[in-house]
């Protein structure tokens, strides 16, 4: 059984992430915290509710994370996931509560409880994940891993990059965070747009 801390800008390709967290028998989610990302933290915070109560799991925390990046101004893709972050769907406005922990607070509460049993998995901008190295450096040293969607390490279709001709979006939106996340010693799994972009490669479930 793996722990999992999901770190996410829902956004419709983070609402697959969550249907195969929450459906995959040898994760254990222990918590989802929100960033501004494919749109602002207001709707993707909703989203990541709407998403949990849409598959029936309403007692894990969801906490809320950056509403801006480090430095410079948050953009956002509505121009692909929709005015709502989810294709314009009409899911039901969520009722379960949000956890009064901040995500960087929860983040590092369970690197201390459950240090090397513990993956953060970061499928939007790395701006929580470098806020919580920050205040505790000791952080990277805790966990097992981060797994990240981001990055462009190869030619994809869309050329080298996706925001523009070189940056994949979740790392151009906060590159200062990238860099601090990059730069930590926190070993890292990155599933960049050489990999999302192919949906015929296979992830080894070793990962």
């Amino acid at each position: 059984m793996k722990h999992i801390i999901l770190d996410t800008d829902p956004g419709i390709d983070d609402a697959l992430a969550f249907i195969l967290a929450f459906n995959s028998p040898e994760l254990k989610v222990e918590a989802v915290t929100t960033v501004a990302g494919n749109v602002n933290h207001i709707k993707g915070h909703r989203n990541a509710k709407k998403l949990m109560e849409f598959l029936g799991v309403t007692d894990i925390p969801v906490c809320a994370g950056a509403v801006i990046p480090l430095i410079k101004k948050l953009g956002h893709a509505e121009e692909f996931h929709g005015k709502t972050g989810l294709g314009d769907s009409e899911l039901p406005e969520p009722t379960m509560t949000t956890d009064p922990r901040s995500a960087v607070d929860i983040i590092i509460e369970k690197a201390d409880e459950l240090g090397k049993d513990l993956t953060l998995v970061a499928v939007g901008p790395l701006t929580n994940i470098a806020v919580a190295i920050l205040a505790d450096p000791a952080l990277p040293e805790k966990v097992d891993k981060l797994v990240i969607m981001g990055g462009a390490f190869n030619l994809t279709p869309y050329g080298h990059g996706n925001a523009n001709s070189v940056a994949e979006f979740n790392i151009w939106l906060d590159p200062e965070a990238a860099k601090i996340v990059f730069n930590s010693g926190i070993p890292i799994i990155a599933a960049g747009l050489d990999t999302t972009t192919h949906p015929e490669y296979r992830m080894s479930r070793e990962m």
